[in-house]
């Protein structure tokens, strides 16, 4: 049975504001006090957490370049540290603070010194070892158009091949199909092909005993919405296993626009080619003749050639299969019929990301913390609070399917899912989403 407890941080809808909610970020002892209270009959029970690795995945996406990256964006700092200080006093054996942001994201610039110092302090008094990891394999610096630089050798990594078990075995059939936008398709298609299916999991994901997922609330171009399912995606340290779309469109079998349009299939060759000469000076010829014969197309401002739109079929089924390695998921590379771990997630909603997310979100005065031991259960509460038709967007119609008896909580009471209206608002939807409803 899974379990979702939703605490608020407002009063009524005129409190319910941007510039209200986001000081709750500087008030670490409430955000502790409604941890706590969501957290009721888990984070409290010493028995999960003595002498067990913990892994808690924040939602590290990128460091800023938005006026409100710092409370939209990634997953506040306030909200880790009074985790850690409600989880410490259980005598872990060991905290890993770990994810793999995007590439091209300077870690340094993301990762402050007074996080760091505040996590040192913590370690210290409690005497228990806290690490904060960048799982990313491979980096790149966008703006000079790198080829990609190892930062983890593989032996830090489990090549898990799904094979057959796949949500993606479906769609696999046709050879070299898969694309993730900006990277080499070559290198894609030696991980995902017709009964193979590899992800690169960082080994930290097979020593924790308890992973605790930290995700911020957020729409996302490619699978709608951003929460609990999609935040595990950062458990894979390389994009080159991380299929988020397929080459076409809808009506030549793949998924990346609507329809077929020879100019447009001609644009993500040419996309496929630049990308092959990363760091070579034709880079930039090829990636300007995508460009060119893109605008050719005269396409709708809602669809790209990164497949960020609602007719996106793959992405869903890449999100699924890394929370099926996360929780059954063996050293060995294998699958378990039996949890390997203890999966909880502990969402950041107090202010949510609305719009052109996950990278460049506007900022959603939700107001809410959320907790719960089921994922699927999670992102389809959510879904709800987002006023979203849940039967229009394949992550949450399938999650949907996963879900079976359920409780959910709000501030201490337990409610029903139409109840969730109370809290719910209208979200706007990224721009390949505006049309999904119709």
């Amino acid at each position: 049975m899974g379990n979702i407890r939703i605490e608020t941080f407002y009063n009524n809808e005129e409190s319910r504001t941007i510039d209200t909610l986001s000081t709750i970020y500087n008030d670490k002892q409430l955000i502790k006090d409604k941890i706590k209270k969501i957290g009721i009959g888990f984070l409290d029970d010493e028995k999960i957490f003595k002498q067990k690795n913990i892994l808690i995945k924040p939602n590290w996406v990128l460091h800023n370049h938005n006026d409100y990256d710092d409370i939209c964006l990634r997953t506040n700092n306030s909200i880790i540290i009074a985790l850690l200080e409600i989880l410490l006093p259980l005598n872990p054996q060991k905290i890993v603070i770990g994810d793999a942001p995007i590439q091209g994201c300077d870690w340094d610039k993301m990762i402050n010194k007074t996080f760091i110092n505040e996590i040192n302090k913590l370690s210290l008094i409690y005497k228990t070892p806290i690490e904060i990891k960048d799982f990313r394999r491979v980096t790149f610096d966008p703006k000079l158009n790198n080829p990609q630089k190892e930062k983890r050798p593989l032996s830090e990594y489990i090549i898990f091949d799904l094979g057959e078990k796949s949500y993606l075995e479906p769609i696999s059939a046709n050879k070299n199909n898969f694309r993730v936008t900006d990277y080499n398709p070559d290198r894609l298609a030696e991980s995902h092909r017709k009964g193979v299916h590899k992800y690169c999991i960082s080994k930290e994901l097979f020593e924790a005993d308890v992973v605790i997922s930290m995700p911020k609330i957020k729409t996302h171009q490619k699978a709608g919405i951003t929460c609990a399912l999609k935040n595990l995606v950062g458990i894979n340290g390389d994009k080159d296993y991380l299929p988020h779309h397929r080459i076409g469109g809808k009506e030549r079998g793949g998924d990346c626009y609507p329809g077929k349009n020879i100019f447009r299939l001609w644009s993500e060759y040419l996309l496929d080619t630049a990308n092959r000469r990363q760091g070579k000076i034709t880079y930039y010829f090829f990636s300007y003749a995508a460009a060119v014969f893109w605008k050719l197309t005269k396409p709708k401002k809602e669809h790209n050639l990164s497949a960020g739109w609602y007719g996106n079929d793959t992405t869903w089924r890449m999100v699924f299969d890394l929370n099926k390695i996360a929780k059954y998921g063996k050293k060995d590379g294998t699958l378990s019929e039996k949890p390997q771990r203890v999966i909880y997630s502990l969402c950041d909603g107090i202010i949510g990301g609305q719009g052109d997310g996950p990278l460049n979100p506007a900022p959603l005065p939700l107001g809410i913390l959320a907790f719960g031991d089921d994922s699927y259960l999670i992102d389809l509460i959510v879904g709800n609070i987002f006023r979203l038709n849940i039967g229009k967007i394949p992550l949450l119609k399938e999650a949907q399917k996963m879900v079976k008896d359920y409780s959910i909580y709000l501030n201490g009471k337990k409610i029903s899912i139409e109840d969730i209206n109370d809290i719910s608002m209208e979200v706007i939807m990224p721009p390949g989403w505006t049309n999904y409803n119709k």
